[in-house]
Parts: structure tokens; C-alpha cells; sequence
């Protein structure tokens, strides 16, 4: 690729990268929220304001997400799941656009990654919520999809999900924060850096941090003991077969490569201790 069109590829990347670590710097840090999908923290300080197009905080009765404008796509998607967010609800495959965005901005429509070679790629999963048929709708809503190549979406990615699940049924609560970064992915028709007519941005990798606890421990039932898998993930074709396992890295890798601060409502000294590891269970 020659190194102009490299530079216009990138470039909206970066300045994205950049608006959304220079929120969390320059914007006050108290903007939270009482979401029980925020319970462990607010990853990029996230505001509801059309101010902060690239950090645009959604709150969903079903989880939490920051929003880019400009990439078309979540940054992360935060929420909890337990036994109660389970059910018997049909999955409903109703993708479509998500209208509470403010005015003016582009709603990137259920149709928009048709031949594009990649999934619409849930954050949260339409199997985390199946309690009700308005739950699991709102897996759908295209605020909460990334273009994901189908390697990665039907592969490692969906088992880590069902591996999730079956910890819940097991007794357990998890708070799950997932995202992306890096601009580029390759589907089942090639290399792409946009879709949608240039609305929607293709990330490198997609991500998630996982915290394991009982449930209603919340943040200050995180302990040094408590168990956190991370994964990050290429977006990329040839890995379908691939063992979810080898993608663990540690928290603080991913916080280094997005400039999130994650998991900032658990204690300062409990988070160097867990974020520093990497999972092996």
C-alpha cells in the first residue's frame, strides 16, 4: 500500500485513539454512572454529551457502551451477567439501527455490513440475554455490533462466550467489559479498513476482560484472589479452529494498547495485582 494511502487510512484512527485519551485527561473524572453495567468503572470516562462524539455514553437497561461517531461502532460495551439476565427467551436477529443517537449522526442500519465479508459482531451476546424478549432485542441494536470477521466471531470468540455462560450456571457473576482497537481487519472478502460507504470502521482487534466473583460482591468484593481473564483477539480470517486460550493476555497490555483505565472502581492496589496477570485456570 502506498504510504499516502496508508496515511489517509490511519489517520482517522489515530485522531479517535487520541480524542478519547484526551477526554479522560482533560474532562473531570466523576462522570459515572449508577448502571449496575458500570459497577466496575467507566473505562474511557465516557460522557452523555454530543460534545464528546467519540466517547458518546449510551446506557441500556442491558448494558453499557462508550460510542464513536466517527467509527460507527462502539469503543467498549460493559455489563453484568448472572443467572438472572438468563432465561428462555428466543433469539430475535432484529440488527438494526440504534435511534437514540443524537440528531444528525449517521445510524449505521442492520443492512450496512451486507457483502462486506464480515459479521455484525456482538459485544454483548444475544445469548447473555435471553430473560426476556426486550433483552435479548436489544442485543441488536447496531450501537452494540462490531464488523467482525467470521473466523473470529464463529470461532474463539463464540466459545469464550459459551465458556462464560457455563460459569454462570455454575454460580457465579461476571462483569464483562469488551472492545476494539487498530484500524483493519481481514473478513471472508479480504483486507478492509472501512464498510458502509466509509461509516463504519474496521477495527485490528477485539478484546474483553472478564471478572469472576460471586454474585453481589461487586466492586469491593474484587479481591487479589479474584479470577480475571482477558483476551485480545486478531480480527482476522484462519483462526475458526483456534483454543480461546491462546489469546490471554493481561489487563494492563490491553489498557496500554486502547488508554483505557479499566476496572477503575476496584481498589488501586487490588487492581496492580490483578490486571498485571495473565489467566491460566
Amino acid at each position: 500500500m502506498k504510504k499516502t494511502r496508508l496515511f489517509k487510512f490511519l489517520l482517522p484512527c489515530v485522531a479517535v485513539a487520541l480524542s478519547i485519551a484526551l477526554i479522560g485527561y482533560l474532562r473531570p473524572t466523576t462522570a459515572q454512572s449508577s448502571s449496575v453495567h458500570l459497577t466496575l468503572g467507566n473505562p474511557s470516562n465516557a460522557i452523555t454529551s454530543v460534545s464528546y462524539p467519540n466517547n458518546y455514553l449510551l446506557v441500556k437497561p442491558q448494558y453499557a457502551l462508550s460510542y464513536s461517531r466517527d467509527r460507527g461502532t462502539p469503543n467498549w460495551v460493559s455489563w453484568q451477567l448472572n443467572s438472572s439476565w438468563l432465561g428462555s427467551a428466543p433469539r430475535q436477529d432484529n440488527f438494526r439501527a440504534d435511534t437514540t443517537l443524537p440528531t444528525g449522526w449517521y445510524q449505521v442500519g442492520g443492512s450496512d455490513y451486507s457483502g462486506s465479508g464480515f459479521d455484525r459482531g456482538h459485544m454483548t451476546p444475544s445469548a447473555d440475554r435471553t430473560r426476556t424478549v426486550t433483552d435479548n432485542s436489544a442485543t441488536f441494536l447496531m450501537t452494540n455490533m462490531v464488523p467482525q470477521s467470521p473466523d473470529n466471531n464463529q470461532g474463539p470468540w463464540a466459545s469464550l462466550e459459551n465458556y462464560l455462560r457455563s460459569l454462570v450456571t455454575g454460580g457465579k457473576e461476571l462483569y464483562i467489559i469488551s472492545g476494539i482497537y487498530g484500524m483493519g481487519g481481514t473478513g471472508s472478502n479480504g483486507t478492509k479498513y472501512t464498510i458502509a460507504n466509509g461509516n463504519v470502521q474496521v477495527p485490528n482487534r477485539v478484546w474483553k476482560v472478564i471478572v469472576v466473583n460471586n454474585p453481589g460482591a461487586g466492586a469491593s468484593g474484587v479481591t487479589t484472589n479474584t479470577r480475571v481473564i482477558s483476551v485480545n483477539m486478531p480480527n482476522t480470517q484462519g483462526i475458526r479452529n483456534n483454543d480461546w486460550k491462546t489469546y490471554r493476555v493481561s489487563v494492563d497490555s490491553i489498557e496500554v494498547q486502547t488508554g483505557f483505565n479499566l476496572l477503575s472502581n476496584v481498589s488501586t492496589s487490588v487492581q496492580s495485582v490483578i490486571e498485571s496477570r495473565v489467566d491460566n485456570l
